[in-house]
């Protein structure tokens, strides 16, 4: 699939490159398709993260990389994909003699589904034919067979951390290391990593995206034209498939010959010393932690440079490579919505030029010693044009009425929502009874693929997860004793038994906030919204879905459905306006709804249900008619209410959901210590109950 979009070269010359849409319609493809390029010349940038929305031809694109990519040769036979040229001394399928017969394949492209566990990436121990045949056999995973290719991981947004440590670790190292069920394997695991995400499904922890070396944004165009032309062209290729990539097949071959000759020269490029200190300025006027940034930015500009056919290293490059490499560096707080800062980066790039300038003065004594706008009244440090900044650091702060409710605002003008002060660390708050396993997470106790062992049992077909040996042995032992009478420890298949682990699974968090007229006063509003963001920042470290329903007037709204993305949950709730009456029935049926629906779409992921309210209900009917539909949904109540006078609502209605009941000013943690919440229908009544 093919378009016919422009590529740089050397003199100037365009010529078509194969990607799936028009390039100019889809916002950003310009963008993607160089990082592509880039990293398919120089695989030590680190791979590329593409972001954006769903049908935006994100996977279409990365799949058409692997026919540009130059053929490989390989020693007949390894698994491991060696060069015969240059074999992996440490390759399990070695070692390679010099006169090994060679194989010329396509480059692989390898995709990682998003259900794949550890034992199939990295590999693992073939038990089976260790108790059958007595060997320890190795079973190479997908880092194996991507080894000189391309790693393609769709949804990496939604794997779980451990998976990606490995894909990362194993693209910035080149090598895997696998030491698990008692094998210890290097191999070499050389290859272009290729992430694509929904930002609409959760970002990836911020540490994850600093690892990948590239990240790009791309969206759907808004010209009905270019709209029209990418539908055009996919009729025309489910017409006749075959004519359609032959007509662009060579213009691929020609960019496949391009690939292949900024490899080859990419060791000669040079990269001035004059470039590098550009680099450290402007990574560090853009404010990046770390030197990763640096590194890839300089590893970028090299390819960059070979890309277009220079030896040379030129501050063109560089600026190039920095658009690339920098934006998603700056987060500096992990529920901050990641994109690109234009601006920012164009007062970085502007900043290292006006430094490198100062310096090549200072190293001239003899030049023009005119001023050049930069010192006293020139205004080149002076104060950036604009009124100074505003705003809750901004200085002193006006008196506020703390029981002016929050829509009133001084002379009858409505008032901006409060804003919630900053998170605190609050308590853990989980589901006791242990659950199926279904989500890694850091939240409730489950039965998953690995943490603490608690037993063993017979696996049912293929062995799922870890070897139990010493139940394995004592099967074999029994069983020998049984029919022969002796006691052998001849271990057969049917002995083998596998172990039974105990960890964390994440769950959904569904947040209920009263935003009725009772919680309108200012200060308590902002009480509730820091409450509230505390616990979706744990949420997000925890890695649950979040959803959040809030009433007021006379009915409630699913402000969030349910969804891994925590930075639209902060951002709704910074909007939460309050007033009105208190629906609290209504937010209670809006919950059930909710749960009953995600737990069809999803049954093995647990809700837990946060219900911050001070419990009263100024409408509809009475709350507790609510109840049975919430039956079996482990629950707390943060309780708002405050005053010498206490009606004690909440703890009614805490009672009547068999929930934790716990007062908001009780919510943060103290001294590290959990909270648990029992699940409803979990025996264990170990916390006490609302009095």
């Amino acid at each position: 699939m093919t378009t016919d979009a422009r590529a740089w070269t050397p003199a100037g010359r365009e010529h078509p490159v194969t990607t799936p849409y028009p390039f100019s319609a889809v916002v950003g493809l310009d963008d993607l398709r160089l990082a592509l390029l880039l990293t398919s010349v120089s695989p030590a940038v680190g791979g590329v993260l593409v972001r954006g929305e769903k049908g935006t031809a994100k996977s279409t694109v990365v799949r058409a990389l692997a026919s540009l990519l130059p053929p490989v040769t390989v020693v007949r036979g390894c698994r491991f994909a060696c060069d015969p040229a240059a074999p992996d001394p440490e390759c399990p399928d070695g070692p390679h003699p010099a006169d090994t017969p060679a194989a010329h394949r396509p480059a692989s492209l390898v995709e990682l589904p998003v259900g794949a566990t550890e034992d199939r990436v990295v590999g693992t121990l073939d038990i089976q034919r260790a108790l059958a045949e007595g060997i320890k056999a190795y079973e190479p995973g997908l880092l194996a067979a991507a080894h000189r290719g391309v790693l393609y991981v769709d949804e990496v947004n939604l794997l779980p951390d451990h998976l990606v440590d490995l894909l990362l670790d194993a693209a910035a190292m080149g090598r895997a290391h696998v030491e698990r069920d008692g094998v210890s394997v290097k191999h070499a695991a050389r290859f272009l990593l290729v992430g694509t995400m929904n930002p609409e499904e959760g970002e990836p922890r911020p540490q994850l995206v600093d690892r990948f070396g590239l990240v790009v944004t791309v969206a759907a165009p808004r010209d009905a034209r270019l709209r029209a032309e990418v539908v055009r062209r996919r009729l025309a290729y489910e017409l006749d498939p075959a004519a359609f990539a032959t007509r662009f097949a060579a213009d691929e071959r020609e960019i496949a010959a391009r690939i292949a000759a900024a490899r080859a020269v990419l060791p000669t490029v040079v990269l001035p010393d004059d470039e590098l200190d550009r680099i450290a300025r402007i990574c560090l006027a853009y404010g990046v932690d770390g030197m990763r940034a640096d590194i890839v930015v300089a590893r970028c500009a090299v390819a960059m440079a070979a890309w277009h056919g220079r030896d040379r290293v030129t501050a063109t490059d560089v600026a190039d490579a920095a658009r690339l490499a920098l934006p998603h560096r700056r987060r500096t707080d992990p529920l901050d919505p990641p994109g690109t800062d234009e601006e920012k980066l164009d007062q970085a790039l502007g900043e290292a030029e006006r430094q490198a300038q100062e310096d090549a003065e200072r190293q001239d004594p003899d030049g023009d010693d005119e001023p050049d706008g930069d010192g006293p009244g020139g205004g080149g440090s002076g104060p950036v044009d604009g009124p100074p900044p505003t705003g809750p650091q901004g200085g002193e702060q006006p008196s506020v009425d703390d029981s002016a409710p929050e829509e009133a605002g001084r002379g009858g003008q409505t008032a901006a929502p409060a804003r919630p002060g900053a998170a605190f660390r609050p308590r853990t708050l989980r589901i006791s009874a242990r659950g199926e396993g279904g989500h890694t997470g850091k939240r409730s106790p489950a039965y998953a693929r690995r943490g603490r062992v608690v037993g063993s049992r017979k696996p049912v077909g293929k062995l799922a997860g870890a070897p139990h040996l010493p139940a394995t042995l004592r099967a074999a032992l029994h069983r020998n004793a049984v029919h022969t009478g002796t006691r052998s420890t001849g271990v057969e298949p049917r002995d083998l038994r596998e172990a039974i682990h105990v960890g964390r699974e994440a769950n959904l968090v569904l947040f209920v906030v009263d935003a009725s007229g009772s919680m309108a006063a200012r200060k308590r509003m902002t009480l509730v919204k820091t409450a509230v963001l505390s616990l979706l920042r744990d949420a997000y470290q925890r890695r649950d879905r979040i959803g959040m329903i809030t009433f007021r007037g006379s009915d409630a709204d699913v402000v969030l459905p349910p969804t891994s993305s925590h930075e639209v949950g902060v951002m709704r709730l910074a909007a939460l306006r309050t007033g009105g009456r208190t629906p609290l029935a209504a937010g209670l049926r809006a919950a059930a709804r909710t749960i009953a629906t995600e737990r069809r779409r999803d049954p093995r992921r647990r809700p837990l249900l946060i219900v911050v309210t001070d419990g009263r209900a100024t409408s509809g009917p009475d709350p507790l008619q609510l109840v049975p539909a919430l039956a079996g949904v482990a629950s707390v109540v943060v309780d708002c209410e405050s005053g010498p006078i206490r009606l004690g609502l909440a703890g009614r209605l805490a009672r009547a959901l068999g929930a934790d009941l716990m007062p908001l000013d009780q919510l943060e943690a103290a001294a590290g210590r959990a909270r648990p919440v029992a699940a409803a229908d979990s025996a264990d009544r170990s916390y006490r109950r609302a009095a």
